[in-house]
């Protein structure tokens, strides 16, 4: 999963506030690693950005006209190669952000997150890290499980029963919030280690983010 980055993290940003754009437009040009690419109004003139300038990462709000950041992001990430996409909201952990990440977005910031956390948030993103702190990931857990079918333990256990010894402990360590850092540390292993069985715990496990491991990890009653 993830692009092999030569140049600039290249960032579009999606969002109907023509001021919110402005301002995390400005916050990340200064940054020599990270470009603005383009910008959109809404999720429909974002996901034509997105198809036509190829970002690494799509800072995509929420609520917009037209399209809303959820089906945007849906849309995207069901192309052959889609960016990474981080979703901005006004709420914490609110019943749409929980929808958006369900459907594959690879975390959410809240739009007064601090810019350092969000220069941070897009870095981890793009080599493969969490960017959502253990208890944010509980509280998504908790209203994903709520409401998903009775029989998400037994459909869990199964997934997981194609993984080998080694990627099951390493997907019970992305359920518990665990960086890529925190697991090599942990299971002794090199951090292009981990990110090699993240990566195909991805393919066995049929999820698009961490997230969502965790969310099968969970279902299974291993953490």
């Amino acid at each position: 999963m993830g692009r092999v980055m030569a140049g600039p993290t290249r960032v579009l940003l999606v969002d109907d506030d023509r001021l919110v754009r402005s301002a995390l437009a400005l916050m990340l040009g200064g940054r020599p690693d990270l470009e603005v690419v383009g910008e959109a109004a809404n999720g429909h003139e974002g996901v034509a950005a997105a198809r036509s300038l190829r970002p690494d990462v799509v800072l995509m709000d929420i609520r917009m006209p037209v399209l809303d950041g959820v089906e945007a992001t849906r849309i995207l990430l069901a192309d052959p190669q889609p960016p990474r996409v981080i979703v901005l909201t006004t709420f914490d952990a609110d019943e749409v952000v929980v929808d958006a990440i369900a459907s594959g977005a690879d975390g959410f910031l809240l739009k007064d997150t601090a810019p350092a956390q969000i220069i941070d948030a897009i870095r981890k993103v793009v080599d493969g890290e969490p960017m959502l702190s253990p208890s944010a990931t509980s509280t998504l857990i908790r209203q994903v499980r709520a409401r998903a079918p009775d029989d998400r333990a037994a459909r869990a256990t199964e997934r997981l029963d194609t993984l080998t010894e080694r990627e099951r402990e390493v997907a019970v360590c992305v359920g518990r919030g665990l960086s890529n850092t925190e697991i090599a540390v942990e299971l002794f292993l090199s951090v292009p280690t981990i990110k090699a069985h993240v990566s195909r715990l991805f393919d066995k496990l049929e999820v698009t983010n961490r997230v969502q491991i965790a969310i099968c990890v969970h279902d299974a009653g291993l953490v």
